[in-house]
């Protein structure tokens, strides 16, 4: 059975309501993979989600705990939930580094993804702040050292590049019925990246080989808002979720 463990793509949300001379507030749990994890259930793929509270403490720190998965997804979750979990913040004592274990994992086969997000790659404000972190050398895309949202209220359409590469199986011949994403994490390709789509001209997909192992992006979101609700519901989304984690767990 293939294991594929995500990793972030939840937030609590804490809201004040103000009705006159009173005030109180209220606090909300959300999860934007629920589409994305039914989709790869469609595809006959099952997605272990990791919420990003349980990140700091509980996500893999070692390449052997990592070895249970087949393909880790880091989603719309920054660099210091790994870098600064609670013995390190809280008491100031050293452990082994998940980001560095997730580079060597990959390299000795594992398949890693990193999906897009106001805390993926470089971010919001920079503040996902991955382009210094071991996960940079393994995948397919430099990134910038700045702010790298490009918001696109207009719509950025989706273009296939490489219709013949496995991540396109199953929905290649619908691609061209893909709706438009409303924005996207900027990034570069390495030279021996494939770009497999891009978006508003910008890479959408894109994967490489890295040692034994595979990584993958995809630079939009999983959910909205970057995502919309028609891109979630279009036929191609489900084969598409399924071509990129069959890709990345060799399967």
């Amino acid at each position: 059975m293939t294991r594929i463990l995500l990793a972030g793509e939840s937030w609590i949300s804490t809201a004040t309501h103000v009705k006159g001379f009173d005030e109180f507030s209220s606090t909300s749990f959300h999860t934007g993979a629920d589409a994305f994890i039914a989709a790869a259930a469609s595809e006959g793929l099952e997605v272990e989600q990791m919420y990003a509270h349980d990140v700091p403490g509980s996500f893999p720190r070692t390449v052997e705990a990592l070895s249970a998965y087949d393909a880790v997804i880091l989603s719309d979750i920054g660099a210091n939930s790994f870098l600064l979990p609670p013995e390190v913040f809280l008491e100031g004592r050293r452990t082994d580094n998940p980001l560095v274990a997730l580079a060597e994992w990959t390299r000795g086969g594992g398949g890693l993804m990193m999906a897009g997000g106001y805390l993926s790659f470089t971010g919001f404000q920079a503040r996902a702040n991955f382009a210094r972190t071991a996960v940079a050398d393994v995948l397919p895309v430099t990134m910038l050292e700045a702010d790298d949202r490009v918001e696109a209220p207009q719509g950025a359409p989706v273009a296939l590049g490489l219709p013949t590469h496995p991540v396109a199986a199953g929905w290649a011949e619908l691609a061209s019925s893909a709706p438009t994403l409303l924005g996207y994490n900027l990034v570069r390709p390495r030279e021996d990246a494939a770009v497999v789509a891009t978006v508003g001209g910008d890479v959408l997909i894109a994967t490489r080989e890295v040692g034994e192992g595979r990584s993958l992006v995809w630079t939009s979101d999983i959910g909205p808002h970057w995502c919309p609700e028609d891109f979630l519901a279009w036929d191609g989304f489900a084969p598409l979720v399924g071509g990129m984690l069959r890709w990345l767990a060799a399967r």
